[in-house]
């Protein structure tokens, strides 16, 4: 089993015999340069296409429910249109990947 690169949820998890071990969560630690944001209906489910218009990077969504655990339950299906969230700007997110 390849790697997972280090933008995936399971970037920081570890795998043992090609077997994925438990998630290892990446927390994403409360900042004053994090933006409020409503989502938007086009957004409905989709926190790929919000992290590929923010982060030009699909692959970041996670980082919305790492960042608001309370708020999205279900990273897929509590992501609808009206909740509002917290949003780290890019150079946190590259920070917590290490690509700074």
């Amino acid at each position: 089993m390849a790697k997972y690169d280090i933008e995936s949820l399971y970037g920081t998890t570890p795998q043992n015999n090609g077997v994925l071990d438990i998630l290892k969560h990446r927390p994403i630690p409360k900042s004053a340069d994090h933006l409020d944001y409503v989502i938007q209906a086009q957004y409905n489910y989709r926190p790929d296409l919000l992290a590929n218009d923010l982060y030009n990077d699909p692959n970041l969504w996670w980082v919305f429910k790492e960042r608001n655990p309370s708020v999205l339950d279900d990273p897929i299906f509590d992501f609808v249109a009206g909740v509002e969230i917290k949003v780290p700007p890019l150079s946190v997110i590259k920070n917590i990947l290490g690509s700074v």
